[in-house]
């Protein structure tokens, strides 16, 4: 990552996207379509706070809802495996402007977050290979610092090279 910074516009729109994905309303967690929000990222941040959007990270925290727990109280793999997607697309965001789309995904459990625990998911980019990048995003209880998860992940842009779009 030895190229010039990227505009600080990038880094903004990533903590506007993460923020405005956790922003689905206080009285039901189905609420974000209703405010024209693209539901499936609004579930997995729902409540998110994002503590810092800079060139190749997102840092962002929350409190595990109980709508995304399953019957013992622990924080759901899938809700954790998408919160963790978010994040890392994030952290591309501040460096290339653009969400990116995963073609590689991989997540590692190690401990489980409780319903209100509060988590945070550090993203940061570790690597790009012409248009894929590779990032990862570690998942931490906050008062402890126990890790829960690591997801890591190679993404890539969704439209070929060239691509000029329907002239419709």
């Amino acid at each position: 990552m030895g190229d010039p910074a990227p505009p600080a516009w990038m880094a903004a729109a990533a903590r506007k996207w993460l923020e405005d994905a956790g922003a689905i309303g206080e009285d039901s967690p189905g609420a974000g379509a209703a405010h024209g929000r693209k539901a499936f990222n609004a579930l997995p941040l729902f409540g998110v706070r994002v503590s810092l959007a800079e060139r190749g990270r997102a840092v962002c925290s929350l409190r595990v809802p109980a709508h995304l727990t399953d019957a013992d109280g622990n924080w759901h793999a899938g809700a954790i495996a998408a919160a963790v997607d978010d994040v890392c697309a994030a952290a591309i965001m501040s460096v290339e402007g653009i969400i990116k789309v995963s073609v590689h995904y991989d997540i590692s459990y190690f401990a489980p977050a409780k319903q209100h625990e509060e988590v945070e998911m550090d993203g940061r980019v570790v690597d790009q290979k012409g248009r894929m990048t590779a990032v990862t995003t570690e998942v931490r209880k906050k008062e402890s610092g126990e890790l829960v998860a690591i997801g890591r992940q190679w993404m890539t842009t969704s439209r070929p090279k060239g691509y000029q779009g329907s002239k419709l």
